[in-house]
């Protein structure tokens, strides 16, 4: 047994995490407390890593139109049918699609193949879909693409903005550290401006609940503002930047008085005035902003919108202040340093960056090796389906992502990848959505076995370390393009036996012809030429550290522009016009509801991980539609009631209604997560139609527009089923809704469907669906349904049936441990045998729905010890543990002892006499 060191995969905060590992198992995993991120901290999804992992689902070997082969005819195969693509229709109809999942070293040869070799410009990345416009904004900004703040400016701050941000569910180890800085520092103000109560409204001082898209709108305002109380840095300005007066000019154009802003935005004069006066007051301000800013047809100009404020008040390259976006993906900053983006060509240099070009083409050249890199930039995501769609790009790689989900107009982005004569992709778990249109499926290696580097929302550049051997015939991403390379003939450029190797050559290119002083005089920001020569064991034991490393700054540079000298020709930071722009996605008649989405506090993008680990279910366990209850009694449906949306990109998503009085009235929330392995109908990516950024090329994911009717089916019911189901099982032909939910030892279904009135022969059709026959079953005499269960002639629990909506569900736990005991090969004993159709012991406890996930606390728990004196989220921590690991479940535990504290207030005196 050992213990060994390396980076959580989930979000950009960029976690270390320490894992114990016992023959080739990793049996558990902590925060790494000498890691600066975290220092020792995990989320829920963080700290459940070791449950995720297992060889059940994952692909083991290369698989080539259907039928399973061995390495060498694989990757034969890719380089001939590339080559054949390639010589018939030319370099551009090749294409890749990678994903912020990857590890840098991955994405540089990706990049180098693409670009340098294959001489396409068609490589592009998911984060195109995050964190885009932050990218371009940072570049019109300060002439590169750099994140000028460190996780420690959080701490030393005087006013923490969040917009746009859900930082308590979304990247809950620096909401963590914020809590707890405010907590050290009752001065530290928090300001929270989103259109949903979320639960990083816990901490805030002020909440803005900004009407979605008038982000713009309100920092101009907020630039006007400052101008005219002479709440700007006049020197900072006059010595360090350019283009005020110009952005000043926008910011005031229209009516740009309080009351007119605050119109704009939904917002309360009083309110929206506290927080220009908090932001223009104070030296030490950081705004924290993520998707909610970035995922809008006018999502750069937002970002430039919150830098000019930062500018025009000094406000950064000084401790506690500066403009942060904090990317959503653990290698999102990685991609972009190695040229992930279709805009890009190599560490941070574009196409159009004087010399560029032939600067890495002479880099890259090796003997009798010439590069043919592009001449101008490649497609962006969506630009790059839509050339799929007309067939000007007839091959595509797409690496460690999942399109056929998360791009706009799904249903599109799949007919296209359906008419698509190649369609490559490297994944590592063998049942995604996108493999029914893969022509050849090369299996990748995941987390616990990958080994390169990443870098987080701060520049940290941190270890992966691969801590287990990939399953079977799975191989890195790194080796894999390495291979395909040398099988087209490039072999000399790709002679690397180790990711070290690729990563010095990465290093090197960062510093390659990287000559002055400072930006301005000709030196490229991004450079960690300080990290070239690593030998292996350099390498293998490289600390945490944060971009430019140079000769000058062997240690890093954890904050930029302290000398405010930016990357520009002038070494001048630039304020750029915003003029507001509402969103493209316009509501209408039909679509009358405004789309809000995002993440939810314990999944990570399709699940493909975190479904892996039943406690991570139990928390948001169904797809659903987050609304207003005043919207909800106006659109005819109810808390836990089915429903569905019909969005503009030509889909529909069809959840589980959820009443929020944090919602907006007219808008909606769905999450981003669930896909057809798990649901029937709940992409919310065919919701969203395509409308793009026209800087940045992100799509307007935020502001979709939706109508919203209530299903009505005939009947509800639970499944509860120990072996997995036949995709093609024949219940899903009578079916209008079913959500799959992992459990330990079972897989449970909710299904629905049906006319009103109509209830099906559920015997029979149990019978005809199931591999075992009903065993028992009772009907209840005063609704007439069905509770029955399956048991093998050993008599072991197969499967558990209830018909009726899930709100009537018994002891879930208890009836998961029945199973549990099945898989033991146990038989049911006797007395549980009597009480399985009631689905519970006399002893067994609900605890009802989950809130602690790291400790499966039940609300019904919470709701008991509360009513009986613990009053506190500390009382509650020391009673039930509930709060006491990754703390992100302490929003909902406050939450819930304020509404006891209001519905104790409600409820009448009672008589003392009578008492």
């Amino acid at each position: 047994m050992h213990e060994a060191r390396t980076t959580c995969p989930y979000c950009g905060v960029g976690c270390g995490v320490t894992a114990c590992v016992d023959n080739d198992e990793i049996v558990e995993v902590q925060g790494d407390p000498e890691h600066p991120a975290n220092f020792g901290r995990l989320c829920v999804k963080g700290s459940a890593l070791h449950e995720t992992l297992g060889h059940h689902g994952r692909l083991t070997r290369p698989i080539v139109d259907g039928v399973e082969t061995d390495w060498a005819t694989a990757l034969e195969t890719v380089a001939k049918r590339l080559t054949e693509v390639r010589e018939a229709q030319g370099p551009k109809a090749l294409a890749a699609y990678l994903s912020g999942q990857l590890l840098t070293e991955d994405y540089y040869v990706a990049n180098k193949l693409f670009k340098g070799f294959l001489g396409t410009p068609h490589l592009d990345t998911n984060s195109r879909l995050c964190m885009a416009s932050a990218v371009a904004a940072y570049k019109r900004a300060f002439g590169a693409d750099a994140v000028p703040c460190r996780y420690e400016d959080i701490e030393e701050a005087e006013v923490v903005v969040l917009v746009g941000s859900n930082l308590a569910w979304n990247h809950p180890v620096l909401y963590q550290r914020l809590r707890t800085a405010k907590q050290r520092n009752p001065l530290l103000r928090v300001v929270v401006i989103d259109p949903r109560v979320t639960d990083t409204c816990e901490i805030a001082d002020l909440y803005l609940g900004v009407k979605p898209g008038s982000d713009a709108r309100l920092f101009n305002g907020l630039l006007a503002w400052m101008a005219e109380r002479d709440r700007l840095d006049r020197v900072y300005l006059e010595r360090h930047t350019k283009g005020f007066e110009e952005a000043l000019a926008a910011a005031r154009e229209g009516d740009g008085s309080l009351e007119a802003i605050a119109a704009d935005c939904d917002l309360d004069p009083e309110r929206l005035e506290t927080f220009f006066y908090w932001f223009a007051s104070h030296l030490h301000v950081v705004t924290l902003y993520s998707q909610g800013i970035n995922q809008s047809s006018s999502g750069t100009d937002k970002c430039n919108a919150i830098i000019n404020c930062h500018l025009a008040g000094g406000k950064l390259g000084v401790p506690g202040a500066g403009p942060f976006s904090i990317t959503g993906q653990p290698n999102a900053m990685g991609g972009r340093e190695v040229g992930g983006l279709a805009n890009q060509l190599a560490a941070h240099m574009d196409y159009d960056t004087p010399g560029a070009r032939d600067r890495v083409a002479r880099f890259w050249a090796t003997d009798g090796l010439t590069p043919e890199l592009p001449q101008g930039p490649g497609h962006k995501a969506i630009e790059l389906f839509e050339a799929i769609e007309r067939g000007e790009v007839q091959a595509l790689w797409i690496m460690a992502t999942n399109p056929a989900v998360s791009l706009p107009e799904a249903n599109r982005v799949r007919a296209a990848l359906e008419a698509c004569p190649l369609v490559i992709v490297s994944e590592c778990m063998a049942d995604t959505d996108l493999l029914r249109y893969a022509d050849i499926v090369l299996p990748a290696s995941s987390w616990s076995e990958k080994d390169g580097t990443v870098t987080n929302s701060e520049r940290c550049i941190s270890r992966q370390r691969g801590l287990l051997p990939p399953p079977g015939e799975a191989r890195h991403d790194w080796w894999i393009i390495t291979e395909v390379a040398r099988r087209l003939g490039f072999g000399e450029a790709f002679a690397y036996a180790h990711p070290g190797e690729i990563f010095d050559e990465h290093a090197r290119l960062s510093g390659f012809e990287n000559a002055g002083d400072t930006p301005d005089e000709g030196r490229r920001l991004f450079d960690i030429s300080g990290l070239a020569g690593l030998d292996r064991a350099a390498y293998d034991a490289l600390a945490p550290i944060q971009w430019p490393v140079t000769a000058a700054a062997p240690r890093g540079t954890p904050r930029l522009f302290e000398d405010a000298r930016f990357a520009t020709p002038d070494g001048r930071a630039r304020l750029v016009p915003v003029r507001p722009r509402g969103p493209e996605q316009v509501l209408s008649e039909a679509r009358p509801l405004r789309l809000n989405t995002g993440r939810v506090r314990d999944q990570w993008h399709t699940m493909t991980r975190t479904a892996r680990s039943p406690r991570l279910m139990n928390h948001r366990a169904e797809p659903f539609i987050e609304i207003a209850p005043e919207d909800a009694q106006a659109y005819g449906v109810d808390d836990q009631q089915l429903a569905r949306l019909v969005g503009a990109g030509g889909g529909e998503y069809r959840g589980r209604v959820r009443l929020s009085k944090g919602q907006r009235r007219g808008e909606v929330f769905v999450p981003m997560h669930w896909s057809d392995r798990f649901s029937g109908a709940a992409r919310m990516g065919g919701l969203l139609a395509a409308h793009l950024d026209p800087v940045s090329g992100q799509p307007e994911s935020k502001h979709g527009a939706v109508g919203l009717e209530p299903l009505a089916p005939g009947w509800e019911a639970t499944l509860l089923v120990a072996e997995a189901l036949d995709d093609q099982a024949p219940w899903r032909e009578g079916v209008d809704y079913w959500a799959r939910v992992p459990l330990a030892q079972c897989q449970r279904w909710q299904l629905a469907g049906g006319e009103p009135g109509q209830v099906p022969e559920w015997l029979a059709w149990l019978e005809a669906t199931l591999p075992v026959a009903p065993t028992l079953w009772c009907t209840d005499p005063s609704s007439g349904r069905l509770r029955a269960a399956g048991l093998d002639a050993q008599g072991r629990l197969r499967w558990w049936f209830m018909s009726g909506p899930p709100r009537e569900l018994p002891n879930l736990a208890w009836l998961a441990e029945r199973f549990g005991e099945a898989a033991s090969g146990d038989t049911l004993a006797t007395e549980h045998r009597r009480r399985l159709l009631a689905g519970c012991d006399d002893g067994a406890v609900d605890t009802g729905p989950v809130v602690c996930s790291c400790h499966q606390v039940g609300q019904r728990c919470i709701l008991e010890a509360i009513r009986g004196g613990d009053g506190s989220v500390e009382a509650l921590g020391a009673r039930l543990a509930c709060g006491t690991q990754c703390g992100s479940c302490i929003p909902e535990l406050k939450s819930l002892i304020e509404e006891e504290k209001v519905h104790a207030r409600a409820e009448p005196a009672q008589d003392p006499a009578v008492a």
